[in-house]
């Protein structure tokens, strides 16, 4: 643990992170996506994106697989299998993203990334044709790249599936296994190209029970609260994170 130590975090960035994590765990608990749409930006300001990616990785993955069996059981395997082969090719271009391109350009892309799959999300668009498999395969392709370079690839298969003909119990299922395989994939691509470190157990280990405890709160509020405004909120969220994470702050914010 010695090269965690050798981090050297100040009270402050610590405690940043995990009020980060546990925005980030209630926005994923409640809506399914945006957590990595708001922990990302505001982590890769304070620890750079070589750490606040593969750092948010381990905890979701940490935290999902008990959703696994349900989702292997009512998936369209089929679907997902030939979405995963995309994700093959755009993991591991993703991640030769983050390993080779300078910090802040890093850090500018995934502000740029953020926004985009905001307005995505926001705008309601959902993709209404046949799921043709070159297709498909091309959504993996792109969101394995967004997951490789900053673990931010869930609006472009969300919108792909939720506009196809699944019922919503596949759709949910199929969006859990791809990204349970995507997770797989990039964990082994990470430790290929050496991102994944003392350092990243140790702060997964600080924000793990932050996220947690918001991804029950989340859980628990979307049974209780109206939809429309907190994912409004979730929205706003995903905002202020993109806002605060942009390097041109750097010395106001921080």
């Amino acid at each position: 643990m010695q090269q965690y130590l050798s981090l050297d975090l100040s009270t402050a960035t610590i405690l940043v992170l995990v009020v980060a994590a546990f925005v980030a765990g209630c926005a994923r608990g409640f809506s399914g996506f945006g957590g990595a749409l708001i922990f990302v930006p505001v982590a890769s300001s304070l620890v750079g994106a070589k750490l606040a990616v593969p750092l948010l990785l381990i905890v979701d993955l940490v935290l999902t697989p008990g959703l696994i069996p349900n989702a292997w059981r009512n998936a369209d395997r089929a679907n997902v299998g030939v979405m995963a082969i995309g994700a093959v090719v755009g993991v591991p271009a993703g991640t030769y993203l983050l390993t080779h391109v300078d910090g802040v350009m890093i850090r500018w892309g995934i502000v740029a990334i953020v926004v985009v799959l905001l307005a995505l999300l926001m705008s309601g668009w959902r993709y209404h044709g046949r799921p043709h498999s070159s297709l498909t395969a091309a959504v993996g392709a792109t969101s394995g790249l967004f997951s490789g370079a900053a673990q931010v690839g869930g609006p472009p298969v969300v919108a792909y599936w939720l506009g196809g003909t699944f019922l919503p119990q596949t759709v949910r299922a199929n969006i859990v296994l791809y990204f349970a395989i995507s997770s797989v994939l990039s964990i082994a691509s990470y430790l290929v190209a050496g991102l994944l470190t003392w350092e990243t157990v140790g702060l997964s280990l600080t924000i793990g029970p932050a996220f947690a405890i918001g991804l029950f709160i989340g859980s628990r509020l979307f049974s209780r609260a109206n939809e429309a405004t907190f994912r409004r909120i979730c929205y706003s969220l995903i905002a202020t994170a993109a806002i605060i994470g942009l390097p041109v702050l750097d010395g106001v914010l921080r």
